[in-house]
């Protein structure tokens, strides 16, 4: 049973609601106030993939514990998108004075079927020991080959995802070489491709050789093409990678920093781990 008690005071009236009926009343007018732009949940970042490379915490052979597990095929990208990334870092190598831009990790042809070789001296199409059609004999893609940067940018293409390009230090044989015209041949591997697509896809890239990533700067940004030097993603992750993986649950503290910054973007290894950590502190 409810009451209700109208009281006079100084020529006004108060209307007091109680029991029941006071609840209802609190209850409507709490559902009719707008939360608070405070408790909304933030943007979650996109998320780019990172295949992990053995950081030599186990020792220094890196290479007998490597999974190949880098997305610079089409099975790669596959998994990564279904693990729930936007995108992926993948690696570009230069094979032989600049021939073929080519998506591969390694220094060396370590990781693929035939005769172990630089991939700096080897070429693409033509020898015994050329890298087209080689597979990899190890890891998580065995039976997969290696492929060019155009082929891997149209893969990424068809599968709606964002490519973030590293230009691996070894490309300096031909990208600095001496001969103008094995220099030019080299640039024009990298960033030929990248500029047939520049309307139509987004690509970044960038490297971690500073003599690589100073030039590489003047020639994109002479060329009209500097989107692709922005917008890269944030690294998120705190444990460096080994094989077998570390759990991610040494990346926790790493990551919510990162996430309390507001990122667009972020990079991780971990990329099935993370997404379902987003879970509920992001929408």
């Amino acid at each position: 049973m409810t009451t209700s008690v109208i009281a006079s005071t100084g020529g006004s009236r108060r209307f007091f609601v109680q029991g029941s009926l006071g609840a209802l009343v609190v209850g409507v007018l709490a559902a009719l106030v707008p939360a608070s732009p405070a408790a909304a949940l933030p943007a979650c970042p996109q998320i780019f993939g990172h295949g992990g490379y053995p950081s030599g915490a186990k020792g220094s052979d890196t290479w007998n514990r490597d999974k190949i597990r880098q997305p610079n095929h089409p099975t790669g990208i596959q998994q990564q998108k279904n693990w729930g990334a936007a995108g992926v870092e993948a690696d570009v190598q230069l094979t032989r004075d600049g021939t073929k831009a080519v998506m591969w990790h390694n220094t060396s042809t370590w990781g693929l079927d035939g005769v172990k070789r630089p991939i700096t001296e080897i070429w693409w199409a033509t020898g015994g020991d050329k890298l087209q059609g080689r597979h990899i004999n190890r890891g998580v893609y065995v039976g997969e080959t290696v492929y060019t940067l155009r082929e891997w940018l149209d893969s990424m293409k068809s599968k709606n995802m964002i490519a973030l390009l590293e230009v691996k230090p070894e490309a300096k044989q031909s990208l600095f070489n001496s001969d103008p015209a094995i220099k030019s041949r080299a640039w024009s591997e990298i960033l030929s491709p990248i500029k047939e697509r520049y309307g139509s896809q987004e690509i970044m890239i960038y490297s971690h050789d500073t003599a690589i990533w100073t030039e590489l700067q003047n020639r994109v940004n002479a060329q009209g093409l500097s989107a692709v030097l922005r917008n890269r993603p944030t690294w998120t992750d705190a444990v460096e990678w080994e094989e077998p993986p570390p759990a991610w649950t040494g990346n926790v503290s790493k990551w919510q920093q990162v996430l309390n910054q507001g990122p667009k973007r972020v990079a991780t290894t971990y990329t099935n781990d993370y997404r379902k950590w987003l879970t509920g502190k992001c929408g």
